[in-house]
This record gives C-alpha cells, structure tokens and sequence, in this order.
C-alpha cells in the first residue's frame, strides 16, 4: 500500500495521554476553521449520532486581522491577545458549543498557539478580532499583558533574529518562527499567563489541547506551563482527569506503508498509546510542513479514502480524521500561490455557514470529509472493533492487502492495476455481511456489495482496479 500516514506525538514532556472520549468512541475531527455555532449544531446532529469522539477546533484566541492578503487562514496562528474571540465566533457561543457537543459525548480539543504572539511587522492599532490594541514593534500585548521583557530577542543567536538553521536546536527554540514574536517560555510570568488562558478553557468544559509549533519550544518550558494545568471540568470527566495533550512534532516515519504487517510499533514507531494518527492536516494538505507531494489529502479522493480506511481500520494510535474546505489552487513553478486562503466567507470576511445538501453532503466550499459515507463507516468500524488484535493479515507481495480485528472486522483493498479474485480468512462468524465503503446497512437490508462468510470463517473478495472505491470492509455490526 502506498500510502502515508503521519503521526504527531502526544504529550511525549507531560505524562498525559488519554483523550477521554466516551467508552465506544475512538476517533476525533479536525473541523478546520468551522465556526462555534456549526460545530455545536455538528455534534448534535452529525458527530454524537455516528460515534466520533471529539473535535479539534481552530484557535479560539484573539487573533490580528490581516488584510493582505485577504483573511489568510494562518492569521488564526498570530494571536494578539487569549481573549475568546475570533471569526468563529464570540466567547458565548464558543461555552455554547463546548457545552452542546459535551452534553451529546463529543469532547472539544483545542489548538493553543502559545509559543509566540504575532509577526514582528504587524503595526499597531486596535486590529485584533476582539478589538483589543496591540504594537508588534514595541512588543506591546496590553490585553494579555506582555512587554518587551516577555519575549526571547535577548537569547537568539542570529543576526536576524530568525531562525535561519533549522538543524540547529537553539536557534529552532530561542529565535522567531517566520518573524513570529517568540514568547520567553524560561520566565515564570509567561507560563503563568499561558496556563491562566489554557486553565480558562479548562474551566469551561474543553478536554484537550493540540499545542502549536511545539517543536519550536523547549520540553522544559512546555512541561512548566502543562504543569499548572488544572484537572477536567467534573460535570463532564471524572474527577482527577488530566487534560488530552499532543503535540505536533511531525514525523513521517521516513517512507510509506508497504505490504508489511508490522506497520506502527514494529517500524520503531512511537508507542501506539502515545502516538495521534492523521492521513493530513491543515498544513500538510497546503504543502507546509512536512511531506510534500507525498501527503494524500482530499484533493485525491480514490486514494484518501483508502488511506483513511487504513488508518482507521488499523489498532495503531488514537486516530484524527481532517475536515476541509475548498480553495482554488494555482500552481506556479510546482507552488500553490493561493495556499494563504481562508475559509469561504463573504466580502466583509465573516466566514460562511456550514451549509447541508440534500443528500448531507456540505454546501458553500466546505469539504466535510467526514461526511464521506467511506470516511463515516470507517470511524464506526474502528469503534465496533475496539479493543480487538490485528490479524489475520494477508497481502500479494504487491499493492493488494487485507487485514482482520479479531472477530469483530475485516478489510480488503485493492491497490492494485488488476482484478482481484481471493478467498480469504476472516476470523468473522459465518453469515452475510454489509460492506460499509459501497454502501451500508439499513434496517435488514444491504446498500451495498454483500459478503458471504462460511463455516470457516473464508470468505471470496472480488475488487475492481476500475472501483470508485476498491477497497471492502465489515463488521460484526453490518452482519445481515
């Protein structure tokens, strides 16, 4: 299988690993840049209902408004002060949705942007999405507050003050990240003030954080800051409960999955309790970061369903399926120019509704990969299959393989130029089952292609190269 998965670490300096989803639930969303108020109506409606566990949410902190070019999505990335307020909406629809999507077992996971404030050239004003003034030159955040006392230009070695050598550990802490003013982590002041924003949203029901550019900071400074953390908000998690943390320290494990059963833990990877799998993210999908070409994202639907079968079919790591909107890409010179922009949005730049289509796809250039029935089945497979061992793998020495969780789910994919035609073991109960990528079960009835199991528990796969999706998977729970 060619295909790559990326792994973030998760809380690797601050023993913190259990995202505290509700028993039977094993996956979260990355609902990138949706609003509050969609999100809540998302968990009710859509998130609750098919088993996701939770959702990553865009920076909720204030934020500098840039105008050129046009509302970028990385603006949310350059925050001026930890007030709740941001194009996704205010401080009371933000408690609004945290509460909703808790009250329906959907757990809200935040991305803290705390290693750094805005970019050294931002001017000053009162530019901020909660209005609040700030002067980037004098490093100046009243609303925070920091001064220039609170940030690192005394300890960086270059003569930029830049990171210029991404090799070199002291530069990739101590200077600025693409002009970014880089928070002097060392100072007690300034982790007090991080965890009094991150304790803020404790308080008010979050579960977890995703810590942004966690690689440009040092694991000590990181643990000081987790290490004032409070525990979970009790109406929702059990008492003692530490907050869900991952940091995004991007490996890509160097090559992609081959016809080899031990992917994960045996390719030296990290443990699989502290690992977070993702097929992309929203920097990957716009080549940042790491990758490159080699990342699948939904712009290569065929293979991104059967990538996110995999990961999502696989016991490895606690697993985060990606949610997307549309832009239109211009490649010149082998670059996007337009991988700046932002959510669709009206002309005044408030961001558009998330929109549902008849057959519940998503309206107004919102992708909801999620809501691919392919991508939806397979997150409740990895539920149904929870807790089970791989097994029962098989493959062709070439790009057709297929897999099994003990005797709750099985899966097939044919990468393959040529028909597929194999009878195989799946651990499954005899009967007829449901293929939930074609279709799925309904009532007593089977949208789909129907898979016959006998007595021994073998079962005959046959898998188009020419399929729209030439992958089959089915679980005890699709049994007709």
């Amino acid at each position: 299988m060619k295909i790559l998965l990326v792994l973030a670490a998760v809380g690797l300096c601050w023993a913190q690993y259990n995202p505290h989803t509700k028993p039977g639930r094993t996956s979260i969303v990355h609902l990138f840049e949706w609003r509050w108020a969609d999100i809540a109506l998302e968990c009710e409606r859509y998130l609750g209902p098919n088993g996701f566990g939770g959702v990553q949410i865009s920076p909720p902190s204030e934020n500098i408004i840039i105008t050129n070019p046009w509302r970028p999505w990385w603006e949310r990335y350059q925050p001026v002060s930890y007030k709740l307020c941001t194009r996704s909406g205010n401080e009371d629809e933000f408690r609004n949705m945290v509460t909703r999507c808790n009250n329906v077992g959907v757990h809200i996971y935040v991305d803290a942007v705390v290693n750094h404030m805005c970019g050294a050239g931002a001017g000053s004003g009162s530019g901020g999405t909660c209005g609040s003034y700030f002067n980037a030159q004098t490093e100046d955040f009243p609303a925070v507050p920091f001064s220039g006392w609170d940030f690192n230009d005394g300890k960086c070695k270059t003569g930029s003050g830049e990171i210029e050598n991404y090799n070199d550990p002291y530069q990739v802490r101590d200077c600025r990240l693409v002009s970014l003013l880089d928070l002097a982590l060392e100072k007690d002041y300034v982790r007090s003030k991080i965890a009094e924003y991150m304790n803020y949203l404790i308080d008010i029901g979050v579960a977890g954080f995703r810590i942004d550019a966690s690689k440009h900071m040092w694991p000590g400074d990181m643990k000081a800051f987790l290490d004032k953390l409070k525990n979970l908000n009790t109406q929702w998690f059990s008492s003692g409960s530490k907050p869900f943390i991952y940091q995004e320290v991007i490996d890509l494990g160097g090559e992609p999955i081959k016809s080899s059963e031990n992917w994960g833990e045996g390719w030296g990877l990290m443990p699989s309790d502290k690992a977070l799998v993702f097929v992309d993210n929203h920097d990957n999908q716009r080549g940042h970061g790491a990758g490159g070409a080699s990342v699948l994202t939904f712009w290569d639907p065929r293979q991104y369903k059967m990538a996110t079968g995999f990961m999502l079919a696989h016991p490895y790591g606690f697993t985060r399926v990606m949610s997307s909107f549309w832009w239109p890409r211009d490649f010149q010179n082998g670059k996007d120019i337009n991988d700046w922009v932002g959510p669709p949005s009206f002309e005044d730049g408030t961001t558009k509704p998330v929109t549902i289509n008849p057959d519940t796809t998503c309206g107004n250039d919102w992708v909801c990969e999620h809501r691919w029935r392919q991508i939806r089945n397979m997150v409740i497979f990895r539920n149904v299959v929870d807790g089970q061992p791989f097994s029962n793998w098989w493959d062709n020495n070439s790009n057709q393989v297929a897999f099994g969780r003990g005797n709750k789910g099985f899966i097939v994919f044919n990468n393959d130029d040529w028909y597929m035609n194999i009878n195989l073991n799946t651990g499954l109960p005899a009967g007829t089952y449901c293929d939930v990528i074609s279709g799925q079960k309904e009532g007593n009835h089977c949208t789909g292609i129907q898979v016959h199991i006998g007595a021994d528990g073998v079962a005959n796969f046959q898998i188009s190269n020419q399929a729209e999706d030439p992958f089959i998977a089915i679980h005890v729970d699709a049994k007709l």
